[in-house]
């Protein structure tokens, strides 16, 4: 597998353009099966996600091309909704075609999906919902065969503002009879996005952003062009490795609103932000201040999916900083790689108590999932020393090249690939 070598210890320096939201553009692909003809998305960063949602929509009988940023799709060819079991193992993601094949088909065959071992992630609230409109739900096997004659609108409630569960249940009922309504919704910019990318192409959709959508569903869809939002997780990313590194950064194509709890905790521990409209600078000379307490849940609360690279910033803060989890109860895997690096972190239950050091040191590391791999990039830029960074087909899951984006910034970082016994440094 390919390895991440990092020599650590340099300031980011400079400007960086922001990708895609791979967030959005994965709900968005699936949701191009709702029309027949052809559909253009703009903004598609090149991840290990999109290549499998590519790769799944061709054997639905898709055709497709990601050319640049990219991404046109024609689904007229579309033939079958049954997806490969080998592909939807590869990534969870894969769940969102449940509803666009069910709406378009009048049946979906699935399996269980994979993705990031970061704890249990059941679909229940994405059958559930499907139930309520209308489907019959089959277990074959390893298979969830799901079928209707006809979807009708429903009021339905989460338990949980899960938000697959939400865009699936929305490009289902998109083609409803009648009214949905989503109780207790997922309020997720990416929830957004995916309501504009179905409004563009002619759903009658309301609500997304707050905890209540309303669907009208339509008899027919038809295929338009889009542009995703940007990556909110990319940008607080690149965020906190600028001030872990006491760097100078300025990040364009951005939307800082869509990232408040993260500049209140980066505020909290001393790091300089400064927002001009889709501009966002970062800016940190001195040792980060400890944070208290630092809590993940739903949006727009503190994001699960900035938990592990945050911790790394505490660990080179001035005191003890406490993060807690509540989404999912696997995401602190990343703890025992930073201990390696000379972290002082304890963890009891769900929390993490951390001591900040002065410094950290360069190991051998492991990136268990995507963002704990982030994260210890970021603590490999910001250590003493050699950082080689393990198993990091998870981060190529999320960032595009995350070697050459960071080498933009000044990193000296680079991508050995032991078949060819070659090092490939950012440009």
């Amino acid at each position: 597998m390919d390895k991440l070598v990092i020599e650590g210890g340099k300031p980011l320096s400079g400007t960086i353009v922001i990708q895609g939201a791979k967030n959005a553009a994965l709900p968005i692909m699936a949701a191009s099966i709702l029309a027949e003809g052809t559909t253009t998305i703009d903004h598609v960063p090149h991840l290990l996600d999109i290549d499998v949602m590519l790769s799944i929509l061709r054997e639905l009988g898709c055709r497709t091309e990601h050319k640049g940023n990219t991404v046109v799709l024609d689904t007229e060819s579309a033939h079958t909704p049954h997806v490969p079991e080998t592909l939807m193992k590869q990534m969870r993601s894969s769940i969102f075609l449940m509803g666009p094949l069910l709406a378009r088909f009048g049946e979906a065959k699935v399996y269980l999906p994979g993705g990031c071992a970061i704890g249990e992630r059941k679909i229940d609230l994405h059958l559930d919902g499907l139930q309520a409109l209308g489907a019959t739900i089959e277990e074959v096997d390893n298979s969830i065969i799901c079928r209707a004659d006809k979807l009708r609108g429903a009021d339905i409630h989460l338990s949980f503002p899960s938000v697959g569960a939400t865009e699936n249940i929305m490009m289902a009922a998109a083609l409803a009879e009648g009214r949905t309504s989503i109780s207790n919704a997922a309020r997720e910019p990416e929830i957004q996005d995916l309501q504009n990318f179905l409004n563009a192409m002619g759903a009658k959709i309301m609500g997304a952003g707050t905890d209540t959508i309303s669907i009208d569903g339509v008899s027919f869809l038809k295929p338009c062009r889009y542009r995703i939002i940007p990556d909110r997780i990319v940008t607080g990313t690149i965020m906190v490795a600028a001030a872990a590194t006491r760097g100078q950064v300025t990040l364009l194509n951005t939307q800082p609103a869509h990232l408040t709890s993260l500049i209140h905790v980066l505020r909290r521990a001393g790091v300089q932000i400064n927002i001009d409209g889709d501009i966002i600078k970062v800016g940190s000379a001195a040792r980060p201040r400890a944070v208290e307490r630092v809590v993940t849940a739903p949006y727009p609360a503190f994001p699960t999916d900035l938990q592990s690279q945050v911790m790394v910033l505490l660990t080179l803060a001035d005191g003890m900083s406490v993060m807690k989890e509540t989404i999912f109860e696997g995401r602190l895997k990343h703890v025992d790689e930073l201990s390696r690096m000379g972290a002082d972190i304890r963890v009891d239950m769900n929390a993490a108590f951390i001591r900040g050091v002065p410094r950290l040191y360069g190991a051998t590391v492991e990136a268990t999932d995507l963002r704990a791999g982030a994260a210890l990039v970021i603590a490999g830029l910001a250590a003493k020393g050699k950082t080689i960074v393990e198993h990091i087909h998870h981060i190529d899951r999320g960032y595009e090249s995350i070697e050459t984006m960071l080498g933009r910034l000044g990193a000296r970082i680079s991508r050995y690939t032991p078949v060819s016994n070659n090092y490939y440094y950012a440009e």
